[in-house]
């Protein structure tokens, strides 16, 4: 495990190096100016640095197997006949608990994304207060839960990606032009945001163990998409979601103006 991370360190400081020069290169050569508490940047590399190495050994060791086992352990023919040495099960019906888990986790991983928290708390300063941070955070974990069991069926089922992000993005468009003006690019955004940290290695490595399990699908053909669906559907709820406080907004205008 110990030369692991060493090894994933010296990785990932070969990934930064990049970045530093950039930064570095503009700000010497380019502004012509000094580096401003170089100390504290510094120190604030070296915690970059360490940091996304203990995060990729984490995955490694922890999130990925545990995705991959958990898909498997629920599509075991076993476990969803209850019939011991039963055959593999082909039929999509017999998969609910692999729908109902694949929702559940994305909704989770989606709440506990540090990336969203962050667009939620600037969304909610700058539109001084009128989007409510948890309601955002909701929105986007709702439609990140929709759309990975929505993923979860497609692999069971094997129907073509490309049905499933055309009908989305369909619905995208026409919400788009319907929704509240204000607040169409943060939904664009809450789709780009889910896909961070913490969702992306679970639901890969969930998507790669699913179709692993289920008979007939590959894993390279299957197993990728789901991210697919963690960018696309919470565009469509946070939009679902403005849509709805607007219409409620304008009923509270509608019967207070009648009262009058």
């Amino acid at each position: 495990m110990i030369t692991q991370f060493f090894l994933t360190l010296l990785i990932t400081l070969r990934d930064v190096l990049p970045i530093l020069a950039l930064i570095i290169g503009f700000q010497m050569l380019v502004l012509r100016q000094p580096i401003p508490r170089l100390s504290r940047v510094a120190v604030g590399v070296v915690y970059v640095v360490v940091g996304l190495a203990l995060f990729l050994v984490g995955l490694e060791m922890a999130l990925f197997p545990l995705g991959q086992t958990m898909a498997a352990q629920l599509s075991d023919p076993e476990f969803l006949t209850g019939v011991k040495d039963a055959a593999p099960v082909s039929s999509w019906q017999a998969y609910g608990w692999i729908y109902c888990f694949a929702g559940l986790i994305g909704f989770a991983t989606t709440i506990a994304e540090p990336s969203l928290i962050a667009v939620a708390y600037k969304a909610h300063d700058v539109s001084a207060g009128t989007i409510n941070k948890l309601g955002l955070r909701l929105a986007v974990a709702f439609g990140v839960a929709i759309g990975i069991a929505i993923g979860a069926f497609r692999i069971v089922h094997g129907s073509p990606l490309y049905i499933y992000i055309l009908i989305g993005y369909i619905i995208v468009i026409v919400q788009t032009v319907f929704a509240p003006k204000q607040i169409v690019a943060l939904a664009y955004d809450s789709g780009g945001v889910t896909t961070s940290t913490v969702t992306v290695p679970i639901v890969a490595a969930l998507g790669l163990g699913l179709s692993e399990a289920v008979p007939g699908r590959d894993p390279a053909l299957d197993g990728f998409g789901l991210i697919a669906f963690a960018s696309l559907f919470p565009i469509i709820s946070v939009m679902a979601y403005a849509q709805q406080a607007a219409w409620r907004s304008r009923r509270r205008s509608d019967k207070k103006s009648k009262e009058e």
